[in-house]
């Protein structure tokens, strides 16, 4: 079986890293990974037949076919993440990580283009942001460049610690902590102990961390963070944003008219002024998305890029990931935030829509998953806060969206998407501000076509 070292030297002639025989490109590794309902293993061939150079197994009897091609490990997963993790290892530039509930991956778009205008940025592609993908997202990243920006998501406790160990990271940020994957963390504590696995990382190896000083959550754990390892090693910077002196750490809460970026405007999108005066529009909505930038222009900030680059930059970012992304059809304006949802990011979304100055608002809303057993109780509670908001049409989809009816008798139910979509395609809307949001699994850009 080969050693992570031969492997390394394997990897080095390949053109990339593939777990996927519909994504094989010329002289690229193949890893061969199991699933609950699939071994890569039997793949294999069909990898080398594709243009693979290699292709990486832990089943002998497969690699008996051709030693010379056929790399064998004990456990592909494993060998996978120690391979990124020795490639890691190669890197002299900084590696900024990056978790939270909510707007992980807007935030990591933000800071990406934000640092690109100094520096070759390498960050994350779409989503590849858990135990496969933080590795395949660090064997994508060349010598060429400056700068990297790795997204870590997770759903369980340990699963940050484990993508630390992995990634590196050299400086870190989480965006905030909320009411996502309570099932596998087993509870908001689970939740904020997961995501403070990267603080832990940083504290424990001297690393910068970036905190929003205007998030009491993150400030607490960060002041956790300060009496527990006191004596011990600790953060070798903490870049607070908006920039606080150090009797306002040690306070209850920050004063957020220390900001020196205002919000002036949150829908229909953000308008902010900058540091020198100037107002900047942009193409996303929300005080969550303000959040978001005022983490990407601080780390612009801290990495020297002028604050006109960092302005243009998120002036410029317009969204097509189906996140806070604004599509106009016919008389409508849809706002898609269909990527995914949990009670945190709902709440904001239709508090958010609600105080969105518009003649005629519908919602489209569905079931937020891995809630276990707080899924009943979630879902009501959002049909409450939908209720208090008075949209002129509510629509909801998914089979625990029925929980949410009893605060909304009028609204339109279906357990299924199929339903949906005949409904929608034969009740046309006519000059609508449309919301869409609901948890990846639902997939509810596909209403899109129809309104």
């Amino acid at each position: 079986m080969l050693t992570t070292d031969q492997l390394y030297h394997k990897f080095q002639e390949c053109s990339g890293v593939s777990t996927d025989t519909r994504r094989i490109t010329p002289d690229c590794l193949f890893v061969a990974l199991k699933g609950d309902t699939f071994d890569g293993n039997q793949f294999a061939g069909q990898a080398l037949a594709s243009g693979a150079r290699y292709v990486l197994v832990d089943d002998a009897a497969v690699a008996a076919n051709d030693p010379s091609r056929y790399l064998l490990v004990a456990d592909t997963l494993l060998a996978l993440q120690d391979l990124a993790r020795y490639h890691r290892q190669t890197f002299t530039f900084p590696v900024i990580g990056l978790t939270g509930s909510n707007g992980k991956t807007t935030t990591k778009e933000l800071i990406a283009a934000v640092l690109s205008k100094n520096y070759q940025t390498y960050a994350t592609v779409g989503n590849l942001n858990n135990h496969i993908g933080v590795p395949l997202t660090l064997l994508a990243i060349s010598e060429s460049y400056e700068m990297a920006v790795v997204e870590m998501g997770a759903n369980h406790q340990h699963e940050i610690e484990l993508l630390c160990s992995i990634a590196q990271p050299t400086h870190g940020l989480i965006t905030n902590v909320g009411k996502a994957h309570l099932e596998g963390f087993g509870g908001i504590e689970g939740v904020r102990k997961g995501k403070g696995e990267l603080y832990d990382y940083l504290a424990q190896h001297g690393l910068t961390v970036f905190i929003n000083s205007r998030d009491k959550t993150l400030m607490a754990m960060y002041r956790e963070r300060l009496k527990t390892l006191r004596s011990e090693t600790t953060f070798a910077e903490v870049a607070f944003y908006p920039a606080v002196d150090s009797a306002a750490v040690d306070s209850a809460a920050v004063d957020s008219a220390s900001a020196p970026i205002k919000l002036l405007q949150e829908s229909p999108v953000v308008v902010y002024r900058d540091t020198t005066g100037q107002e900047i529009t942009t193409h996303l909505p929300g005080r969550y998305n303000f959040e978001n930038m005022t983490a990407a222009l601080a780390i612009g900030d801290y990495f020297g890029v002028s604050p006109e680059e960092a302005n243009r930059a998120v002036a410029d970012y317009n969204p097509t990931n189906n996140r806070s992304q604004v599509i106009v059809k016919g008389t409508n304006t849809v706002l898609l935030d269909a990527y995914n949802a949990n009670p945190s990011s709902m709440a904001a979304a239709i508090q958010q829509f609600a105080a969105t100055p518009a003649k005629r608002k519908a919602v489209i809303l569905g079931d937020m998953y891995e809630l276990g057993a707080e899924s009943e109780a979630e879902h009501a509670a959002l049909g409450k806060l939908i209720a208090d908001s008075k949209f002129d049409l509510v629509i909801l989809a998914g089979k625990d969206m029925r929980f949410a009816l009893a605060y909304l008798p009028k609204a339109y139910y279906f357990p299924d998407k199929f339903s949906l979509h005949n409904w929608v395609m034969d009740n046309p809307m006519s000059d609508t501000y449309v919301l869409i949001k609901g948890s990846r699994g639902m997939s509810l850009e596909t209403v899109v076509p129809f309104i």
